[in-house]
């Protein structure tokens, strides 16, 4: 029986090369390389998914995937939901079985990601148009040693996704494009208080 249960937390993290090197002090696995994702994100026709906390994403990188997560829980920062994913075989076959369901892509997020492990924690690097990030999966405990282990004990916890603190930064900023791409921020300045709800 799969365990369909993710428990991760989002550190925000400028300088991502500290981590990298910190990472491979330590001995963790490189899994996957530096790689670009792209990731479009789904709604119903009554876009009623997002606002209660409902994930439908297709990302294409290396390969494709469908992710549906749901039921997120918060304590200390660390995030736990519900999540389900199977890899497909094509992104726009998958796209145009989507929409003929009935949905609708309601928004284009990219990033890119370089996974590692270490500590039986996945350990991901994620450099976004609006800022970089630390991913660390695994148990509750994983997850704190990891932190430990890293020094990243004084880093920000966002329980938040990237599209919600894309919302949070458009809204402190005043941006009106939609799409969370590094072309729609080239030249924007992005504060770390733009995160902030």
């Amino acid at each position: 029986m799969a365990d369909y249960t993710e428990t991760e937390v989002k550190l925000y993290v400028p300088h991502l090369e500290v981590v990298q090197v910190r990472l491979e002090r330590l001995g963790a696995k490189l899994v996957a390389p530096r790689v670009f994702e792209r990731n479009v994100r789904y709604e119903n026709a009554a876009r009623t998914l997002t606002p209660n906390g409902i994930v439908l994403r297709l990302r294409q990188d290396t390969h494709t995937r469908l992710t549906y997560k749901d039921n997120a829980t918060v304590q200390n920062g660390i995030v736990s939901r519900f999540e389900a994913e199977v890899e497909v075989s094509d992104f726009d076959t998958m796209a145009t079985i989507l929409t003929k369901l009935g949905y609708s892509p309601y928004m284009v997020y990219e990033k890119y990601r370089t996974t590692y492990e270490l500590d039986g924690a996945e350990i991901v690097l994620d450099e976004l148009p609006y800022g970089n990030f630390v991913e660390i999966e695994g148990s509750a405990d994983a997850i704190e040693r990891v932190i430990e282990r890293l020094e990243l004990g004084g880093a920000a916890r966002y329980p938040a996704s990237y599209v919600a603190l894309f919302d949070n930064v458009r809204r402190n900023l005043g941006l009106q494009f939609t799409d969370l791409t590094f072309a729609n921020f080239n030249g924007i300045v992005v504060p770390e208080k733009a995160f902030e709800a």
